[in-house]
C-alpha cells in the first residue's frame, strides 16, 4: 500500500545483537590502559630548621608509591612554595621574615599527577634579625666519618667559631648540599646512599647572615658493596694540588689505583661531570699510587668537580672515584 512504511524485525534484531556482541569488545580495550588513580603515601618524618632570618630549611623521607614517585610539592601554610624532584627530600625556602612563625608541610606527588595527603605541619619560628655581620664561620675541623652498611654514612666535625654566632652546618656532596643541621650538632647521619660507591663529603658553617665557611676537609667513604655484588673498581685516595704556570692554573692529581687483576692502561678524566681527557700512559703504567697534571686556562676562582675511572683489562671502564671539587686560587 503507497505510504505505508515496511516494518523489517530480522534487520533490526541483527543490528541490536551486533551492538551487543561489539560492547564487551569496547569494554575489553578500554581496560587495557587502567588509569592510575591512587595517590602516593604521605612523606613522613617532615622537619622545618631556620637556617637564618630569612630562610627555612625542609627536610622529609622519601616516600613510596604504586608506581612511581614523580616529586614534591612544599607549602608553606595552604601555600605552594617549591616542587622538587623526586631525587631531593630536602629544600631551601628563603625570602621569609625575621623572627616570624611559620608552618610548612610536604605532599608527594606521582606521574599521573595523583598527590598525596599533607604530611604532618611543622611549625618553625625564623630566627631575629642579626646584628650586623661582615665575618664568615670559621672552617669546620677534622672532619671525620664511616659508611654505616651499603646506604648510610655518619660523618662527625669540629665545631666552628663567628663574631656573631654558627647557626647551622651543611653537609656537601659532589658541590651540593645534601644535609643540614643545627648549630647545636657535629654530627650527621646521611641515609639513601648507594651501595658500594665512593662519596666525597666536606661540611661548611653557615651564620644568620647567610654566610659560609669555606669547605671541611675533604672526606672520602665508600659504602659497603650489596650482597653478591663485585668489588669496586674506583680508584681510590683522590688528591687534587693546585698550582699556577704562568698564565694557566695546574691541578696536580694523584690517587690509588684499584685492584683489577691486570695492567691499567688508560684513566678517563672528569670534569664537573663531562669528559675532559683520556690519561694513556707513554710508557709502561705505573704501579700503586698514579699521578697526572692537568693544566686549566680558566679564571681564579673556577670551581670543578673532579673524579676519574679507570679502563680495566676486559676493555670495559670501571666505576668513578670520589668526586672533590677544587676551587682554582693564586
Amino acid at each position: 500500500m503507497e505510504g505505508t512504511t515496511v516494518q523489517r524485525p530480522h534487520i533490526s534484531a541483527a543490528l541490536a545483537c551486533s551492538a551487543l556482541l561489539l560492547a564487551p569488545l569496547l569494554v575489553a580495550c578500554g581496560s587495557t590502559a587502567e588509569a592510575d588513580t591512587k595517590p602516593p603515601a604521605v612523606p613522613a618524618g617532615v622537619t622545618a630548621q631556620a637556617s637564618s632570618s630569612t630562610s627555612v630549611h625542609v627536610m622529609w623521607e622519601a616516600a613510596s608509591d604504586d608506581k612511581a614517585i614523580a616529586g614534591y610539592e612544599v607549602f608553606r601554610g595552604k601555600a605552594k612554595v617549591k616542587s622538587v624532584p623526586a631525587a631531593k627530600t630536602m629544600i631551601d625556602v628563603d625570602g621569609l621574615t625575621a623572627s616570624t612563625d611559620y608552618t610548612f608541610t610536604v605532599r608527594s606527588k606521582d606521574a599521573a599527577g595523583n598527590l598525596s595527603a599533607p604530611s604532618k605541619a611543622v611549625p618553625v619560628t625564623t630566627q631575629a634579625t642579626p646584628p650586623k655581620d661582615d665575618t664568615a664561620p670559621t672552617v669546620p675541623a677534622e672532619l671525620t666519618g664511616a659508611a654505616d652498611g651499603s646506604r648510610a654514612a655518619t660523618l662527625t666535625w669540629g665545631q666552628s667559631t663567628d663574631d656573631v654566632g654558627v647557626t647551622s652546618y651543611d653537609i656537601y656532596q659532589e658541590g651540593s648540599r645534601i644535609h643540614s643541621v643545627p648549630s647545636s650538632e657535629t654530627t650527621a647521619k646521611l641515609a639513601g646512599l648507594r651501595p658500594g660507591t665512593v662519596y666525597t663529603f666536606t661540611v661548611r658553617a653557615r651564620d644568620a647572615s647567610d654566610k659560609s665557611s669555606p669547605d671541611s676537609n675533604a672526606l672520602d667513604l665508600t659504602t659497603e658493596s650489596a650482597p653478591g655484588a663485585p668489588a669496586s673498581t674506583a680508584p681510590t685516595g683522590l688528591r687534587t694540588e693546585i698550582g699556577k704556570e704562568g698564565a694557566e692554573f695546574t691541578v696536580d692529581l694523584s690517587w690509588d689505583q684499584p685492584d683489577t687483576g691486570g695492567v691499567i692502561p688508560a684513566y678517563q678524566l672528569y670534569l664537573n661531570g663531562k669528559l675532559t681527557t683520556t690519561i694513556v700512559w707513554g710508557g709502561t703504567p705505573p704501579k700503586g699510587r698514579a699521578t697526572y697534571r692537568l693544566n686549566l686556562a680558566d679564571p681564579a676562582g673556577t670551581r670543578y668537580s673532579v673524579k676519574l675511572r679507570a679502563k680495566l683489562p676486559d676493555g670495559k671502564w670501571g666505576d668513578f672515584s670520589a668526586q672533590p671539587t677544587i676551587v682554582l686560587a693564586d
